[in-house]
């Protein structure tokens, strides 16, 4: 069971956590506990399976890039956690996904990277290119964003 300190907490992570040093006293702060219970707290949710994944999203127009593109690699399957681990790596992804390829589109790695032009991230992609020695690749520049909000459960 969540009890109803668990649900006022998740209702303040669930949308965006405050920009500020110590987002998590400030979210203390509106409940009226310690920050070290909010943490605790996440943790123990967390621990237990009720919160799944917490992650960070990345509005790239706000945060003051031009650009960004979802790089498709094609990379042989004995060495997809080696090329995996060393893309992740660079500062420019900020996600690194493996998915198995689908019918006639061969590619099985994806990087999604933010520069502040569509030549930057070219760029970037060559570079990770020479880096992991893969050849075999392409870039899905964004075009349109149609959504990035996340569930509110309570």
């Amino acid at each position: 069971m969540i009890d109803p300190l668990d649900k006022k907490i998740i209702a303040q992570i669930q949308g965006d956590i405050p920009l500020e040093a110590r987002p998590f006293a400030a979210i203390a702060a509106r409940l009226g506990i310690q920050e070290t219970e909010v943490l605790e707290r996440i943790r123990r949710l967390k621990a237990h399976g009720t919160i799944r994944r917490f992650g960070a999203t990345l509005r790239h127009q706000e945060a003051g890039f031009g650009a960004n593109a979802m790089v498709a690699w094609r990379v042989p399957d004995e060495r997809i956690d080696e090329v995996g681990e060393a893309l992740a790596r660079f500062p420019a992804v900020t996600h690194c996904y493996h998915r198995p390829p689908q019918g006639e589109w061969p590619f099985n790695l994806y990087t999604m990277v933010h520069g502040s032009s569509r030549e930057e991230c070219r760029r970037m992609a060559r570079e990770m290119s020479e880096a992991v020695q893969i050849r075999d690749y392409t870039l899905l520049f964004s075009e349109k964003e149609f959504k990035k909000t996340s569930m509110a459960y309570f």
